[in-house]
């Protein structure tokens, strides 16, 4: 049997790289789009690159750009995909709001040009999988968000949901939404929080300088591991028929709480003091101020919290988290000791 071809937008971000590992050990081949910039920003790949001279090559990576409409219908026609995984996007929230217009292109657009190449070219094979986001929930009175919870974003960002729907419902294409709450990892981009969070607690246990600047760590996310949910947005595209589903841990914990099980890593124990603006973190050990807030890092409209019902994603592709709060916190934390630990 001819092994699957899967094609993989935003391959260099982190769903997209740990992905393209993970459809390589189930035999796929994979290809990759990754736009043309003048550095290489092919890190996360590097360990699975392989040249497209040498024998039995099943990894390629493609210039483009999911907002070229035509790039997108070239690059498609070419490798003729089984699946589709479609990450590209802009995907920090609070950049989102600095980069309006770019995000909300790219979210949409870049979702329209892939949907619109499928059907012109009407290979009816092709599964597409689309990145959709809890951001839809926005301040959602529901205690837990699932299929059916009203959305009502608070940001330019996750506007491709009912594109998706739409093509689904309109073609007959097996078009699929996963509504993903917060998955992180050691592959995590530096400024989102969770990761400037392990990054810093892992130079600080070298260094014990610096402080730790943050905007709102009172609200709540549903996290989880990010390879675990690698392997739900599998499962959406190996089942009979497409549908929504949510993937989530169905637990939440605040900003606080990530920042308090990092510093517990490093033996530190870290308690706050203050309200608002002037609140602080400070080591109990000798009281000094190692976290601090600011004005700058709070987005115009903030979502205070986020909890996913993954009931159906558990009914119907067996899916469940693997890895809990405090593993994953772990191992983002361990990771980037590793890292400074070669710096130094």
């Amino acid at each position: 049997m001819k092994n699957k071809v899967a094609l993989i937008t935003g391959i260099t971000g982190q769903d997209g790289s740990i992905m393209a590992k993970f459809l390589l050990k189930k035999g796929y081949t994979v290809h990759g789009i990754k736009r043309r910039v003048s550095l290489f920003n092919t890190d996360r790949v590097e360990d699975i690159y392989q040249d497209r001279h040498a024998k039995s090559v099943n990894f390629f990576l493609h210039y483009g750009d999911v907002t070229d409409s035509l790039n997108c219908l070239d690059i498609i026609n070419k490798t003729r995909p089984d699946e589709i995984y479609h990450f590209a996007a802009q995907s920090h929230v609070a950049i989102s709001f600095q980069l309006p217009v770019y995000t909300s292109t790219v979210g949409t657009l870049g979702t329209l040009n892939i949907l619109e190449s499928i059907r012109l070219l009407n290979i009816k094979k092709i599964k597409f999988y689309n990145a959709s986001s809890s951001e839809m929930y926005g301040n959602s009175k529901q205690k837990k968000q699932d299929e059916n919870t009203v959305f009502q974003p608070n940001s330019p960002y996750a506007t491709s949901y009912w594109i998706t729907k739409n093509y689904r419902e309109s073609y007959k294409m097996f078009a699929t939404n996963g509504i993903l709450f917060n998955h992180e990892s050691e592959f995590r981009g530096n400024t989102f929080v969770t990761r400037k969070i392990s990054l810093f607690v892992a130079k600080y246990s070298n260094t014990k300088k610096g402080i730790l600047y943050l905007g709102n760590i009172n609200s709540r996310r549903d996290w989880g591991y990010a390879p675990d949910y690698i392997e739900g947005i599998w499962k959406m595209l190996q089942i009979k028929e497409p549908n929504d589903f949510v993937l989530s841990t169905g637990k939440n914990y605040s900003v606080k709480d990530f920042i308090v099980e990092a510093f517990k890593i490093i033996k530190i124990n870290i308690k706050f003091k203050g309200k608002g603006l002037n609140e602080v973190g400070y080591d109990t050990f000798d009281n000094k101020i190692i976290m601090k807030i600011k004005k700058e890092y709070f987005r115009p409209n903030e979502v205070s919290h986020l909890l996913g019902d993954n009931s159906k994603a558990k009914k119907i592709l067996k899916w469940k988290p693997k890895t809990n709060f405090k593993t994953l916190v772990k191992i983002m934390v361990l990771n980037d000791r590793k890292y400074f630990s070669k710096k130094t």
